[in-house]
């Protein structure tokens, strides 16, 4: 069942539809999040982070609506599973870290399901928050259609056997530089990667920002890397959903 809600609180600028959406991919359920101003808005594809899709990823997601972006944040994990642990958060990402082919048979799902909803899935920018970010590459990588690849403070490893040979459009990179997850080393080789490809890139880092750099209220949240980072995400948006 769909929940739906009206949100018209005195911060945005106009009431905006989001709905908690049920769908179904080799007949296990997954429960995603879509937002829209208006049928047939360009789309924002959001990926997760390790924990599942939680309120952070619903409170971007109505950001973006408000710029007049349909958001669809995808659920990768499965109905319910919103893991706290991280030893449970390693073994869900892990499972389809090894899946690869599942990772991008999700993605599709969800994108099927935002068309299903009324956004305009011909025209999309694909994005994520960390395991999203990299779950944004293996998109990339994948040669789909999507009219930009952005990854927030996300992996950045490419897969033995993959590369980056197919990619059609530009991806963008926001990095924290004292990420102590993801290295400066592992930012640099995927520059150099993707000039050996001729992928249209741009790759941002910002100094003293630390991983998961854009997670509201966390321990590492750092706001200029944030401010910056959104600003120049939503620059990418105006440019690429015409």
């Amino acid at each position: 069942m769909k929940n739906i809600i009206i949100l018209s609180l005195f911060l945005f600028a106009f009431p905006v539809q989001a709905e908690t959406v049920s769908y179904q991919l080799h007949d296990q359920a997954y429960e995603g999040f879509y937002t829209s101003p208006e049928d047939n808005a360009p789309l924002v594809l959001l990926l997760h982070d390790w924990d599942g899709l939680t309120e952070y990823e619903i409170q971007r997601a109505q950001m973006l609506a408000q710029q007049g972006y349909s958001v669809f944040a995808a659920d990768l994990f499965g109905a319910g599973i919103r893991p706290t642990e991280n030893a449970d958060k390693r073994q869900h990402t892990g499972e389809l870290y090894k899946d690869r082919a599942k990772m991008r048979l999700l993605i599709q799902a969800a994108l099927i399901k935002a068309g299903e909803m009324g956004a305009d899935t011909d025209n999309v920018v694909i994005m994520g928050y960390c395991f999203g970010g990299a779950a944004v590459l293996e998109a990339a990588r994948a040669g789909t259609d999507y009219k930009g690849f952005v990854s927030f403070h996300g992996g950045l490893n490419t897969p033995e056997g993959q590369d980056y040979s197919a990619t059609k459009e530009e991806i963008l990179i926001l990095h924290g530089a004292d990420d102590h997850h993801i290295s400066m080393a592992d930012f640099a080789a995927l520059g150099e990667e993707l000039e050996i490809h001729s992928v249209k890139y741009e790759m941002i880092a910002y100094g003293g920002a630390r991983h998961a750099f854009t997670v509201l209220g966390g321990d590492r949240y750092h706001a200029e890397a944030d401010r910056k980072s959104w600003q120049r995400f939503i620059q990418f948006l105006e440019n690429k959903l015409k």
